[in-house]
């Protein structure tokens, strides 16, 4: 009970359990469009970004989210030059950030350990500028999906039949790639960046596999992403574990229970 009464550890359930709600959703969503590797993308590209708000004294995530929002232009641009080859763009911005990263290390060294915290996420050192941000980003993307979920909807399982049906493509790819930076760049200090693509995909892999709609997948996405994390974190804050590492393990445990559950069903 001493863990439910301290701040940083109430700080750390309130930014996580909205980062479960947001992460979760846009990743049913790339889940279905056959993008669930955007996530190590912008998560990657976000960390140069990161990197290099330490390096000129700027707010970091603010600097990783806009690099990340960058970036899903870029991929978006790449994926209408490489139509056939649609996974290049990701791969090529991958590169990009991992590249650039690695030289913004390079440049100051003293800041290399509080970039690490960025890589395997520090839930536990959520401050109020951390909590609002997240807060924001949370309310932006439930607000979209609300308004949008039918186009959304479309988009996700038939990308020619929106296009032919009138609805414009090409804003809508932009749109999602904008949300899901935001998304990571918020993720980034609960999970870190190496971790956050298994907060995005592991909650969608869960719910595809028990649902038998997609009204009933965005729920359980939710639920999903919401029960990992909120006894991921206090798992890890009774064991003294990595609460990043705990939570994703615990979602490949979760992944494993639903399967078998499917199984059984069969």
């Amino acid at each position: 009970m001493d863990l439910l009464t301290a701040e940083f550890f109430q700080r750390a359930l309130i930014g996580g359990a909205l980062i479960a709600i947001t992460a979760p959703l846009m990743g049913l969503f790339l889940v279905l469009r056959r993008l669930a590797m955007i996530g190590d993308t912008l998560s990657h590209v976000s960390i140069a970004g990161v990197a290099l708000g330490f390096l000129i004294n700027v707010y970091p995530v603010a600097v990783g989210l806009a690099f990340a929002v960058i970036a899903s232009f870029g991929i978006e641009a790449l994926r209408k030059t490489y139509r056939s080859f649609a996974e290049l763009s990701i791969a090529i911005i991958m590169s990009g950030g991992i590249a650039l990263a690695s030289i913004l290390f390079t440049l100051k060294k003293g800041f290399n350990l509080n970039v690490t915290s960025y890589l395997f996420g520090s839930i536990y050192t959520l401050n109020q500028t951390d909590l609002i941000v997240v807060a924001a980003i949370t309310a932006i993307v439930l607000v979209v999906v609300l308004l949008l979920r039918k186009e959304l909807f479309l988009l996700a399982f038939d990308e020619d039949a929106a296009s032919v049906g009138g609805l414009p493509v090409r804003y809508f790819n932009i749109l999602i790639g904008v949300l899901t930076a935001l998304v990571i760049s918020a993720s980034i200090k609960i999970v870190g960046a190496l971790l956050v693509s298994a907060l995005l995909t592991i909650p969608a892999a869960c719910s595809l596999a028990l649902s038998k709609s997609f009204r009933q997948a965005i729920g359980l996405v939710v639920i999903v992403g919401e029960v990992a994390v909120v006894a991921g974190l206090w798992m890890a804050g009774v064991w003294n574990l990595a609460p990043g590492g705990t939570i994703v393990l615990l979602l490949i445990a979760m992944l494993l229970a639903s399967l078998a559950f499917r199984r059984m069903k069969v």
